[in-house]
């Protein structure tokens, strides 16, 4: 595959200009160019037709993500060998077509090795290139962008400070501090710091294994961009273009989630969540209730964490080294001291506690709310809160109170059919069934 790792001219100026691509898999104008070869690619259309019964050859190219010169070339070729035959004329120069007996139980051969006939793989060296050129570590991020990225949550300055260096190292991150204050809302925007989109292949093939890396649950597909002026440039299609991911696993994460899972019976393996999240973040939220010991789930990452790659397992048993570039964010309630030793603390150089919010920074996130929620904003009302229900109670203030308090509101005021406002009745009622005793209680 040719790919195109900086900016190239010869597509025009103005396409340079206005992209913000630093990787651009370019589409391959010949079978070497792929990186696979013909029997790989005549089994990949093999098992299409098995399976779709009769198609065009533009059909077959639109499928497998190859161009329609290299699949019209080995269905010539099958064709010759007598494993496919034509099945009638097709628009633009094309031909329908369909096994033959010989070229099903040649298909059926490929079927029982592999059961993949999806968007054709790329070489696990073009992946490996495509991640060294897109990774946020070549992005340093300024405190304009941060904010930019932050913008619409209530940050103070003191946090900026820190925050910032933590990302722009590209290593481990604790964000720490009591529930409700907004870690997880946090470790979500910090992936906006850097380039808005990736490419990704759909998969892999390394050793004659596929791993399919591409998943619709944690990546959100971008349409490469047209208009009148600009036209779109060509792409390899077997790759997708994605809006820089954040990958989010909580309590069911386990050990397993971090190695190939192979599934003996189609022979495909599925990537781990660190590939599904390179060039992005993984956040675990709620580190240290997982399922597995903290100090197990650090131990599987102390060489990735410092060398920016990992090894992982084939079904064949051979080891593969993929890249490690994604920052990786712990979110916790939790002490870090108290989930692992120091020596593991040493290895996530930055521990960043998210403290409540003072009085004023209460104030703000209501008159947030209010404006979000189409609510006039009562200074008073939020005075009548903490007086009321805070302060006697003990009750810490929360940066989820004020957007938790104003959904209670909506609810109450739809549900007697009144206006929403922050009268201070409505508000009295709302927090008996947002508090419950003791909750919220000072740490």
């Amino acid at each position: 595959m040719t790919v195109t790792v900086t900016q190239e001219l010869e597509g025009g100026l103005l396409d340079a200009l206005l992209s913000e691509d630093t990787f651009w898999p370019s589409e391959p104008q010949s079978l070497a160019e792929t990186g696979l070869s013909e029997s790989y690619v005549e089994g990949l259309i093999s098992k299409f037709l098995m399976t779709s019964g009769t198609a065009s050859g533009r059909w077959v190219s639109e499928s497998l993500c190859l161009p329609f010169a290299v699949i019209d070339s080995l269905l010539g070729t099958l064709r010759t060998r007598q494993l496919v035959t034509h099945a009638g004329s097709a628009p633009f120069n094309d031909y329908y077509y369909s096994l033959t007996e010989q070229g099903r139980r040649y298909a059926q051969s490929y079927q029982q090795a592999c059961t993949y006939c999806g968007p054709a793989p790329v070489p696990l060296l073009d992946y490996v290139i495509s991640v060294e050129a897109q990774a946020i570590s070549a992005e340093p991020v300024r405190r304009e962008r941060l904010e930019s990225a932050l913008q619409g949550i209530s940050v103070n300055s003191d946090l900026l400070e820190v925050l910032g260096p933590a990302v722009n190292s590209g290593a481990g991150l604790f964000l720490h501090g009591a529930p409700g204050n907004g870690k997880s809302t946090l470790a979500r925007r910090i992936t906006k710091c850097f380039g808005q989109a990736i490419w990704v292949p759909h998969a892999i093939l390394e050793d004659g294994q596929l791993i399919k890396l591409f998943d619709p649950t944690y990546h959100q597909e971008m349409k490469a961009k047209s208009d009148g002026i600009i036209k779109a440039r060509d792409y390899d299609r077997r790759w997708v273009k994605i809006k820089r991911p954040t990958v989010v696993v909580g309590g069911e994460l386990t050990l397993d989630s971090l190695d190939l899972r192979y599934d003996a019976r189609s022979n495909i393996s599925t990537s781990p969540l660190q590939m599904k999240s390179n060039c992005g973040c993984l956040l675990i939220d709620d580190f240290g209730r997982q399922r597995v010991a903290p100090a197990d789930l650090l131990n599987r990452w102390i060489v990735p964490l410092e060398n920016h790659h990992d090894f992982l397992t084939l079904s064949t048993g051979k080891k593969i080294q993929v890249p490690f570039e994604q920052l990786i964010i712990f979110s916790t309630n939790l002490d870090p001291g108290d989930l692992v030793d120091e020596a593991f603390l040493r290895r996530i150089p930055y521990k960043i506690e998210i403290t409540n919010p003072d009085k004023e920074e209460f104030f703000h996130l209501f008159e947030l709310y209010a404006l979000e929620f189409n609510c006039e904003f009562r200074s008073d009302a939020v005075q009548h809160l903490i007086d009321k229900h805070y302060v006697p109670n003990k009750r810490a203030l929360r940066r989820c109170h004020a957007r938790d308090f104003m959904k209670h509101l909506r609810n109450y005021c739809t549900y007697h059919n009144v206006p929403l406002e922050m009268q201070l009745q409505y508000l009295d009622t709302v927090s008996r069934s947002l508090f419950a005793t003791g909750f919220g209680a000072a740490n």
